[in-house]
């Protein structure tokens, strides 16, 4: 039995197979690369998966965690044992000896997040190791294959790591030779990087223009795109003979200002595009002459895989997918390329959805650090804070960040706002500066709803904005949607961190503000939530968010969500993230695959039409006139697919359990491949509604899942891998609990 394994400190990454005989090891949550188990400090020159060009990292923490993936060779494979061991030298291992921590044989069935209890670690320094297993049978494994890891020079307590930026060389899909001197070329989609190009000049006294843009116009680079989408122009004059020429792209004054993220120095400025045209120049041009640097986080494109038999929902995948690793340039999830900023709300729907497309935790939790210590000014968004630290835990099973950052969120869920029936604001003078200290914050904290108001930054063609005429009041429902949502997740935080007495208070809050919630902003008559106390009026907003966070009655559910879809998509791409969230946790997957695959204005198709091939910062330029064209927070089918609509979520923390739960609707097929710190966790469906339903799927050893399959009738039948099975009949789902690791088959028949 061979073992797949990775090295987790403050996150995870997984050892990769590449081609060309080479072997790489991402170690860490800091992304160090090694061939054949050698560090290296330079950039691969080949590249290897892909092209992808990785480097080595450090590991800065002085007490690192471990993780493997165990193989599921045989069906409900679980481990039972593991010895590991870690030694300053290979040599040692190749004994299965170690200087540093030999861990005997350990009778537990962790696999990930097991800390090193060996001699202290120098800094600076190689050290490698390797694990080996025992399953339920008592049948031991081989030991892995060596891997290493190299300690920091200055090594600490607490620290969350990354990968370093990546750089791969792209060439054009297609170049046209426009007339003698001009010739545009298309690199099939946008990316982050600059432009490295071969050029010939008779006389040496040649120059050149080049146009670098995201949008083209009649066959040329459009040199007026308007809103923040980029366009750029540079000069070169050409020496004799053939030479390479390397752009250095010019810095924005607003993406490297004071506030913003700047570009690693050994990877230089970039900027995004997809199209780059060369005027003046008269001369063949190759496909090789012409190389885009592309630069981004390390991702490998085959840790997720998704098919339907929907072609839109494929192309609004798509889309979604590749955004996250074209928007990770910066090794931080931004805004997009117009300020460079981290927010909250771009971090929670980024983090989803980067969980689901690539193994990797690491770019999630340093920018969740990150804005503890750097929030920006939105209400809901400090609150944020505290469900992307919980959906941290969820993914890896990793405790270090929920106590190293605790008390901050205990600040991050603005209790210190509340009145006597639980409500919070930020318009009744409780936002005193002893408040923003605990929160980190300088400045003025308001709530904001959705994104873009009217009228805000001067943006007055915005048509409304994307609140769906939200009526902001002192005690605002979204925000206290919000409020709750932290009480709950702070009561959990604390039942994991062994802090009952928190966990006891912050229930006690949570069902206090429930109960207030329902009595102050729920219209009984109309069924609806209002937007705050002191307003009859009823937004989507007011209505999705509690339906997302668990505020709203079971009898109440239906009236709301009829109300939620006589609105459509009256929100941002933001607020869909929630929207999608409330439709598919209250199980109606027909109108969820109507919003996901609709071609209208306000849809993710759309984004494709008006020809963007990353994600939107709007649904269309008239509704934000500046905004970008390489915005993450339009990437939320990225993760609602995977979560919602097949249904794949971590039940126990580091999926030590796994829910399936797909949500078909009328969808006929889809197939899904998910990374997980335990393995992939493949699923895929044939599905004739109200009539049939086939659902197979692979589930990682170590792991159990628990099965949601659809309920007709009390007379259908269930079959697993051919054999007639029994079943809990959950509202409309038949739920087969406790299913082991391996590949099984399920039919239910009418």
């Amino acid at each position: 039995m061979s073992l797949h394994f990775f090295l987790l400190t403050v996150v995870h990454a997984q050892k990769q197979s590449v081609p060309h005989g080479l072997t790489v090891n991402l170690l860490s949550r800091t992304g160090k690369v090694y061939l054949n188990g050698y560090p290296s400090t330079t950039p691969i020159e080949k590249a290897v998966s892909q092209r992808e060009n990785f480097q080595f990292t450090e590991i800065s923490a002085r007490v690192p965690f471990f993780g493997w993936i165990v193989p599921a060779q045989k069906e409900n494979t679980r481990q039972t044992a593991y010895r590991l061991l870690v030694a300053s030298r290979k040599d040692f291992l190749l004994k299965d000896s170690a200087d540093l921590w030999d861990s005997g044989k350990v009778d537990k069935n962790s696999s990930a997040n097991v800390l090193y209890s060996g001699k202290q670690l120098a800094p600076g320094k190689v050290y490698f190791w390797k694990v080996k297993t025992w399953n339920q049978q008592g049948e031991e494994s081989g030991f892995s294959e060596i891997s290493a890891f190299k300690t920091a020079e200055e090594l600490t307590d607490y620290a969350t790591d990354r990968y370093p930026i990546q750089k791969q060389d792209e060439y054009p899909v297609k170049i046209n030779r426009i007339g003698e001197i001009r010739h545009f070329a298309d690199f099939g989609k946008a990316a982050f990087g600059r432009i490295r190009v071969n050029l010939y000049s008779d006389t040496g006294t040649d120059s050149v223009i080049i146009h670098l843009g995201e949008t083209e116009k009649n066959g040329a680079v459009n040199r007026s795109p308007g809103a923040s989408i980029r366009y750029s122009q540079y000069k070169i004059g050409l020496n004799k003979g053939w030479k390479t020429y390397l752009v250095t792209i010019r810095p924005d004054k607003r993406n490297t200002g004071a506030q913003a993220v700047l570009m690693p120095e050994y990877i230089g400025e970039v900027t995004p595009f997809r199209y780059c045209e060369i005027e003046n120049y008269n001369h063949p041009l190759q496909e090789k002459d012409l190389v885009r640097e592309t630069v981004f986080y390390p991702f490998n494109d085959f840790d997720s895989h998704f098919h339907s038999s929907d072609t839109i929902l494929n192309q609004v995948w798509d889309i979604s997918k590749y955004s996250i690793k074209a928007t990770s340039f910066l090794g931080i999830y931004v805004d997009g390329d117009r300020e460079r900023i981290p927010y909250e709300a771009d971090a929670l729907i980024n983090q989803l959805s980067h969980y689901a497309v690539a193994r990797d935790y690491s770019m999630a939790r340093y920018t969740h650090e990150y804005l503890i210590r750097k929030p920006t000014w939105p209400t809901e968004w400090h609150l944020q804070s505290v469900l992307i630290a919980w959906e941290d835990y969820m993914y890896t099973g990793n405790t270090l960040s929920l106590a190293h950052f605790y008390e901050d969120l205990q600040a991050k869920t603005l209790m210190a706002l509340s009145d006597e029936n639980g409500f919070i604001s930020t318009r009744t003078g409780k936002v005193t500066p002893e408040v923003l200290q605990s929160v980190h914050f300088n400045g003025e904290i308001r709530d904001i709803i959705d994104w873009p108001h009217t009228g805000i930054l001067g943006l007055e063609k915005e048509e409304g904005g994307e609140t769906d005429g939200f009526v902001f009041t002192d005690i605002n429902t979204v925000v206290n949607a919000f409020h709750y949502r932290t009480l709950v997740l702070m009561a959990q935080i604390a039942e994991t961190l062994g802090k009952t007495d928190d966990r006891k208070f912050y229930d006690k809050r949570a069902a206090k503000l429930k109960q207030s919630f329902n009595t102050y902003l729920f219209d009984h008559k109309r069924g609806v939530y209002m937007d705050g106390i002191g307003t009859n009026h009823a937004s989507l907003h007011a209505n999705m968010f509690p339906l997302a966070f668990g505020l709203v009655p079971e009898k109440q559910i239906d009236g709301v969500l009829k109300f939620i879809r006589s609105r459509g998509m009256a929100c941002s791409v933001y607020g869909s993230q929630f929207l999608l969230d409330a439709i598919y946790d209250a199980n109606d997957p027909e109108y969820g695959l109507q919003l996901l695959t609709s071609t209208g204005e306000r849809s993710w198709y759309n984004m494709i039409q008006v020809g963007s091939t990353i994600t939107l910062e709007a649904w269309d330029n008239k509704y934000k006139p500046n905004q970008d064209w390489n915005h993450a927070w339009g990437a939320a089918p990225a993760n609602l697919i995977p979560r919602k609509l097949m249904g794949i979520e971590p039940l126990e923390p580091g999926f030590r359990k796994i829910s399936i739960k797909p949500q078909p609707g009328p969808l006929k097929s889809a197939e899904i491949k998910h990374p997980t710190i335990r393995g992939d966790v493949t699923v895929s469906f044939t599905n004739n509604p109200g009539q049939s339903f086939r659902l197979e799927v692979d589930i990682p050893a170590n792991t159990t899942a628990e099965i949601y399959l659809p309920f007709y009738t009390g007379s259908q039948t269930i079959y697993i891998n051919g054999q007639s099975a029994k079943y809990i009949q959950k509202g409309n789902f038949s739920v087969m609990e406790d299913v082991g690791s391996g590949k099984w088959t399920f039919v239910v028949e009418r």
